[in-house]
């Protein structure tokens, strides 16, 4: 019997829907590709990038890139832009270490550098909210705030631990991972979690695509973009404080490589600028394409100076693309 079709109109009809199906994994999932393709590129042509060791590094140097990538997503997606970022990264580890050098106590350590930054994360995230000030705007007067704030507590001095067995928090292993890398797959899973499987994720989404119709639908719009700047603020400071752990040291500096790392990482993962679109899944890709593109760089010893034009070029091929796509489907 033969079973294959012969109907043209089927045929036609199966042709775009393939063709449709195929442009939309492409589009969906083409970051996961391309970074693929980079892993098996740089695999293939670069002495040692594939030794665990290497690979390691990779990890451990990513996890507090991570940890604050992972809830500055849910910023964007509700609509927001934090800058502040850094100077969070930058304040809390000095706060946890005057803590530290007070008490000699890990965990108010710790607990003193995420509180930090949760309430640094709720100042951004009330003044925008409450004072109705683009977020851009807003979190850029704060990083200063923040940063001057960061050079009253340390003294204009280099801040170290009176106990060098706090780097443990950060360096300890499990499995020949550190700990740092533990605690960011943890926060990934939690920021993931609430984007994807809660109400809160949806009126994350809400408020991003469309704020006046999320508000006449009953979402309290302006709190939940105060939460994700809340939430943002924490991570930044959990990962200012693995760092100065893993360190042993902290000071202040006006230094927004943190944010401009992090926010190039959710582009390029596919996150929205525009709000409304985008996964915390996206953001880790975005992390990790930046970080092979940067490992193979020094591995085959390219001149810095051409990184940074690289990066530049795929940041906004990233921004463009999102562009075009937003434009098409309008």
């Amino acid at each position: 019997m033969n079973t294959k079709t012969d109907n043209p109109d089927t045929a036609a009809v199966a042709g775009p829907t393939n063709s449709r199906r195929a442009v939309h994994y492409l589009r969906t999932f083409g970051v996961v590709w391309v970074t693929l393709l980079l892993f098996l590129g740089l695999t293939v042509q670069t002495d040692n990038f594939l030794s665990a060791d290497n690979l390691r590094n990779i990890l451990d140097q990513q996890s507090t890139v991570l940890i604050v990538a992972a809830f500055a997503t849910l910023v964007l997606i509700a609509g927001g832009f934090d800058v502040s970022l850094s100077a969070i990264y930058v304040l809390s580890p000095l706060v946890a270490l005057r803590v530290e050098n007070a008490t000699g106590s890990v965990a108010l350590t710790v607990l003193a550098g995420v509180a930090t930054g949760l309430l640094c994360g709720v100042v951004n995230g009330l003044v925008v909210s409450i004072g109705r000030i683009n977020s851009f705007i807003a979190t850029l007067a704060t990083s200063f705030i923040f940063f001057g704030f960061a050079y009253l507590v340390s003294g204009s001095s280099i801040m170290r631990p009176s106990d060098l067995a706090i780097r443990e928090i950060a360096a300890t292993r499990w499995l020949g991972v550190t700990t740092a890398t533990w605690l960011s797959l943890v926060t990934v899973v939690i920021a993931w979690v609430l984007l994807e499987r809660s109400r809160f994720g949806r009126y994350v989404f809400a408020a991003g695509g469309n704020a006046e119709a999320a508000r006449l639908a009953g979402v309290p719009v302006e709190r939940v973009q105060a939460m994700t700047f809340a939430l943002a603020g924490l991570a930044a400071g959990l990962a200012g404080t693995l760092n100065a752990a893993r360190t042993l040291t902290a000071q202040a500096a006006d230094d927004f490589t943190l944010v401009f790392g992090v926010i190039a990482a959710i582009v390029v993962g596919g996150t929205s600028i525009a709000g409304g679109a985008g996964a915390v899944w996206r953001s880790v890709i975005g992390v990790f394409f930046i970080a092979l593109l940067v490992n193979g760089f020094n591995l085959n010893g390219v001149d810095p100076i051409y990184q940074r034009i690289i990066q530049g070029t795929v940041i906004l091929a990233a921004v463009g693309i999102d562009a075009w796509s937003r434009a098409r489907r309008t």
